[in-house]
């Protein structure tokens, strides 16, 4: 197989990652500040939720996780699972990672001096207006290193969507070097990944810099 084959085959599959990446960080990223308000709400029962919630997927790994949500349907409902492998992915990674954005923008909504909750009581603004025109754009600016380092882990992550047998990128990478007995695919399989994180990197820093005058 020709390096040029080898080329359009894992891009193909990156194109498959990409999916992956985006989708994951659609639905995650929201459930996360859902989450999150869970976790700091004064109810009991659903900062109770909300703490399990966090604690199991933050505490199992992420290829079981994928493996429960794939299997799930068809040990409780009994039905055919077949067309459910790409949602299952999607729902894994989603309830995974919103469970660890969940405890960033926690840390991060926690990190504003209550003094400042006083002073804008003072001046006449509401809870709401508050959160979103005070606290939100500084917790932003908080939590921006943080969300980076996940959003990069994400990237990586993604292979693990070979244990549902989804063939992305790393697993066409796999097949192609099982097939040629080479570890060439795993090489390029190497630089793809590093090129696409230094984009993400590259995207995060940029956001980070406009958000710097907070």
């Amino acid at each position: 197989m020709s390096f040029q084959v080898i080329l359009q085959q894992m891009g193909l599959g990156m194109l498959k990652t990409v999916g992956i990446f985006v989708l994951t960080l659609l639905f995650s990223m929201p459930l996360g500040f859902i989450v999150a308000f869970g976790r700091m709400s004064k109810n009991i029962v659903i900062q109770g939720i909300t703490r399990a919630y966090i604690s199991v997927l933050r505490g199992t790994p992420l290829m079981l996780q994928l493996m429960v949500v794939y299997f799930l349907p068809y040990y409780i409902f009994h039905i055919s699972i077949g067309g459910w492998r790409y949602p299952a992915i999607i729902v894994g990674f989603t309830i995974n990672y919103s469970a660890y954005f969940a405890e960033i923008y926690r840390s991060g909504i926690e990190a504003i001096p209550k003094g400042q909750h006083e002073a804008a009581r003072l001046l006449g603004y509401s809870k709401v207006q508050t959160f979103f025109r005070i606290v939100l754009p500084q917790v932003f600016k908080i939590i921006l290193p943080a969300v980076t380092n996940e959003v990069i882990t994400l990237v990586k992550d993604t292979s693990l969507a070979y244990s549902l047998s989804y063939i992305e990128m790393f697993t066409v990478a796999k097949q192609i070097a099982a097939a040629e007995t080479s570890m060439l695919p795993f090489a390029v399989a190497a630089v793809f990944y590093f090129v696409f994180n230094l984009l993400v990197s590259t995207v995060m820093n940029q956001i980070e810099k406009k958000m710097s005058y907070y």
